[in-house]
């Protein structure tokens, strides 16, 4: 039986990412040791890829310990006590932040500036994640950082909320976050939702959606600390079950494409070209042995 094999066209790195990475390998070139402070991107193959060219990935303990050095800020973004630190120990500061961040930290740090006797300001996300943790430093530390419904409890009820989200969340659960935070707030006050999500991530969904159904079989290919990959094979997973979340083609389980005659190979916003072009060739390789 003849298989079709596809790698969604609009799949891979997004803009900020590919901007990282060109600068990660331009400055690599010079020559001399680069640091980038947490992993350039949230897929395990593509940080050994740029390790072997000499990438030497810190902690922001060990930053706290670098001198004179030359330091990549990824793609993520960072809090300013970062740059304070970076300024303190002479080091070269290589900033990979992308744009639509760094536009929202600006948003964050002039709310925070103006209004933060007056307003409570809720970021929606990930806890934890280098993108929220840079957010939450604009506001000095105060903004309340909600993951789901379960967190709405922090926020308090008496007071103007402003509602913004980490860039990677989805449309859908923004606005479901903002209608219960609505819900229990006081007579009176005010809730202003903030839509920072990336366009380029959300748009992805429905073009996603339309991939996974033509495809008896979708293999999705992230690293397991892609936090948009999780996302975005849950949109498949919702409307094609045979959809399978991989991280590299070690990961393929033959059985999987048992009288499948299409396979769609997609990933998330951090899987590298090259690495979803490795899986297609593995499932070729695989038919080919079972035809």
């Amino acid at each position: 039986m003849s298989v079709t094999i596809e790698i969604d066209p609009a799949s891979g790195f997004c803009n900020g990412v590919v901007s990282a990475i060109r600068k990660a390998e331009a400055e690599l070139e010079k020559g001399g040791t680069l640091y980038c402070l947490g992993d350039i991107v949230h897929n395990s193959d593509e940080v050994e890829r740029l390790r072997a060219k000499g990438l030497v990935t810190i902690t922001h303990e060990q930053l706290r310990d670098l001198h004179n050095a030359r330091v990549l800020l990824r793609a993520h973004g960072e809090p300013p006590s970062t740059y304070e630190l970076a300024k303190r120990n002479g080091i070269e500061i290589i900033d990979a932040t992308c744009p639509v961040v760094l536009a929202l930290q600006r948003r964050i740090k002039q709310c925070h500036d103006t209004r933060k006797d007056q307003c409570s300001i809720v970021i929606y996300g990930k806890t934890g994640h280098a993108e929220v943790n840079g957010l939450v430093g604009q506001t000095d530390g105060q903004a309340i950082v909600v993951e789901s419904k379960a967190d709405i409890d922090k926020i308090p009820t008496d007071r103007p909320i402003e509602l913004y989200s980490q860039t990677t969340k989805s449309i859908g659960g923004l606005r479901d976050i903002s209608a219960s935070i609505n819900a229990r707030l006081a007579p009176g006050t005010t809730l202003q939702t903030h839509d920072t999500i990336c366009r380029q991530v959300s748009n992805r969904v429905d073009n996603l959606r339309q991939f996974a159904r033509k495809h008896d079989v979708i293999l999705f290919v992230s690293g397991a600390k892609s936090s948009n990959g999780k996302i975005l094979y849950n949109e498949c997973l919702n409307v094609n079950p045979r959809s399978h979340l991989i991280s590299n083609a070690s990961q393929i389980d033959p059985t999987w494409f048992d009288g499948a005659a299409s396979i769609g190979i997609c990933g998330a916003t951090s899987t590298p070209r090259w690495l979803m072009e490795q899986v297609r060739d593995s499932v070729s390789e695989i038919r080919w042995k079972t035809s």
